[in-house]
């Protein structure tokens, strides 16, 4: 009888990781919107600090410092950090441990901000969003995905990704209903801040049926983490209403 595999979040070793799991097959979708927002906003790369909070083992960080941002990259986790420094090939990224609720990074200090894994984690998204607005510079734009509050996403984060033995990939109580955000409900906490939002992307895999075999193949250990992003096949439906995951931004208000 197989042995259930091991879940542990920003490790090292031979356990399932999630969160790591989550921002492979996101990144290229990450990427793809944040293009769009660069587009929207004129906002060019080069010359121009990025903060990622979030930012785990590094990967979306490295992208955005791809792009030509000056990056700077924060996670509460020490481990995550660790992991993320020990992967880094050299595109001069400052990695920070510091929780979103109370980063410590001065005011108006960056043009650019990517908020990843942490809206649907945290119980204080009112101090995440306040402390995004203080470090940008007004005009500045604030990047996130996060979420829906759906029974379909229901289904997902809390069976699926956490409690079903065959598809679970996180540790228990990791997302729970009422940390998951409903567009409407973000888009007035934005403004409460001084943030106003822009647009909303959903996204989801091409075909539900290469998450579920990725995801039992990577538990199984018959797949890597590098071969997960291409069977998933993450796609943008900027038309689309989110029936579970989305990508949003938002403009720093002078």
């Amino acid at each position: 009888m197989a042995t259930a595999p091991h879940i542990a979040l920003d490790t090292a070793g031979p356990a399932v990781d999630g969160r790591h799991i989550r921002a492979l097959t996101f990144q290229s979708v990450r990427m793809e919107y944040l293009r769009h927002v660069l587009s929207e906003t004129g906002l060019a790369a080069a010359g121009s600090r990025a903060l990622v909070v979030g930012s785990g083992r590094g990967v979306l960080a490295r992208g955005l410092a791809r792009l030509g941002f000056e990056v700077v990259a924060a996670d509460p986790s020490p481990a995550a950090t660790a992991l993320a420094l020990d992967a880094d090939d050299g595109p001069g990224i400052t990695y920070l441990t510091t929780p979103a609720e109370d980063l410590d990074l001065a005011d108006g200090s960056f043009d650019l901000l990517y908020c990843a894994d942490t809206l649907e984690i945290t119980e204080r998204p009112d101090a995440v969003l306040a402390e995004a607005a203080r470090v940008l510079r007004p005009g500045g734009a604030f990047v996130y995905d996060t979420v829906n509050r759906t029974p379909v996403s229901r289904l997902i984060y809390l069976g699926a990704f956490q409690a079903f033995p065959g598809t679970r990939i996180m540790p228990r109580g990791r997302y729970a209903a009422h940390r998951l955000r409903r567009p409407a409900e973000l888009a007035e906490a934005l403004d409460r801040v001084g943030l106003s939002a822009q647009d909303v992307s959903a996204f989801k895999p091409r075909d539900v049926r290469g998450l579920v075999r990725a995801t039992r193949g990577r538990r199984r250990g018959t797949l890597t983490d590098a071969q997960l992003p291409e069977l998933v096949d993450m796609v943008l439906e900027p038309e689309g209403s989110p029936v579970v995951t989305y990508l949003g931004h938002a403009i720093h208000r002078a």
